[in-house]
């Protein structure tokens, strides 16, 4: 079989998975994890961070974007992995190139490549800051967010993406958007300076297998809470009985049904929503750091880091006394 590494031969395989995969976290909590990571950098890089938050914000979906608007075939295996098909954590590959030599196209289409392509994003970042390229920055900072948030989300890690094995359909779009949409204005987010990550490929795996060790809870809270009703009960039904279904084609629960749900996840969407702010932090700064800690003041100009320097310091404070204000963000649900 081709080993080559591209993936744009192969869109039978593709389209056969894009069922299962939606926009991950929604766009409300893509943004939400840009937003919060900036304003846990350190001064340098984060003044030059905060001068473009509205940007790195609003390119968090443009993953998705190339994916779904530009059908992007490469674009589809980056933001999951099946672990149950990859065998053992230590048989692993160690990068993409023996990712490539060992699995051929039509594996890694199906199981996805999402710890690998987190490495090397990670080596692209570096490389960018090193080179002080300012607009790639931007872009692949952004653009690793994105894929940061997806590693947090435990139906990003498992074959039944969607609950599709276990009768358990809508569960995705349900646990990673709507339940943000419904109640992340009501999350505490503590704030935490960011900390350099000593083995990248070591805590990207860690991040993978314990958001996969949540599978189980997940799915089992939902099976649980379903035996106690009815299915048209557990989704919005339009005027004529049909189950309604958003953009993607996946129903829509019921928000008496979401809020039992979230209630038995027991803070769950919570605590990931904000390990994967904590970790975007950690990965923009440890690649600057692995860059040598360039000065990026001079990507702007002096009179916006004057400017900024103060705003900055005082959404910082606010993040610390849990007084945030986010921009509306696009309603999904």
């Amino acid at each position: 079989m081709n080993k080559s590494g591209s993936l744009g031969l192969i869109p039978i395989i593709i389209f056969a998975c894009a069922s299962l995969l939606f926009i991950s976290w929604g766009t409300l909590g893509h943004e939400r994890i840009n937003r919060l990571a900036v304003l846990q950098l350190p001064n340098n890089p984060g003044l030059f961070f905060f001068n473009h938050i509205d940007f790195i914000t609003q390119e968090a979906t443009v993953p998705d974007l190339r994916k779904y608007t530009m059908t992007d075939k490469a674009e589809y295996p980056r933001h999951y992995v099946d672990f149950e098909n990859y065998g053992p954590r230590d048989s692993l590959p160690k990068n993409m190139k023996e990712l490539g030599g060992k699995y051929d196209e039509i594996f890694l289409a199906k199981n996805g490549i999402l710890p690998w392509h987190l490495e090397e994003m990670m080596q692209k970042l570096t490389k960018a800051f090193k080179e002080k390229r300012k607009t790639e920055i931007l872009f692949l900072a952004a653009d690793l967010g994105h894929y940061i948030g997806d590693a947090h989300m435990p139906l990003h890690t498992t074959i039944n993406h969607n609950g599709q094995l276990t009768d358990q359909k809508g569960i995705h779009a349900l646990w990673e958007a709507h339940l943000p949409e419904l109640y992340a204005n009501n999350y505490t987010y503590g704030y935490r300076s960011a900390k350099y990550i000593d083995t990248i490929r070591t805590a990207i795996l860690d991040i993978l297998y314990q958001s996969h060790q949540l599978t189980g809870a997940l799915l089992d809270a939902d099976k649980k809470l379903r035996v106690s009703f009815k299915k048209e009960e557990i989704f919005e039904l339009d005027k004529n009985g049909n189950i309604k279904v958003n953009k993607f084609n996946q129903p829509i629960h019921s928000r008496k049904y979401a809020s039992l749900l979230h209630e038995a996840l027991n803070g769950m969407v919570e605590l990931q929503l904000n390990k994967a702010i904590q970790t975007t932090s950690d990965f923009w700064y440890t690649a600057w750091v692995n860059a040598g800690s360039p000065n990026l003041d001079d990507l702007d100009s002096p009179l916006l880091n004057k400017k900024n320097t103060p705003l900055l310091k005082k959404e910082i404070e606010n993040f610390k006394k849990r007084k945030l204000e986010f921009p509306p963000a696009e309603k999904e649900f």
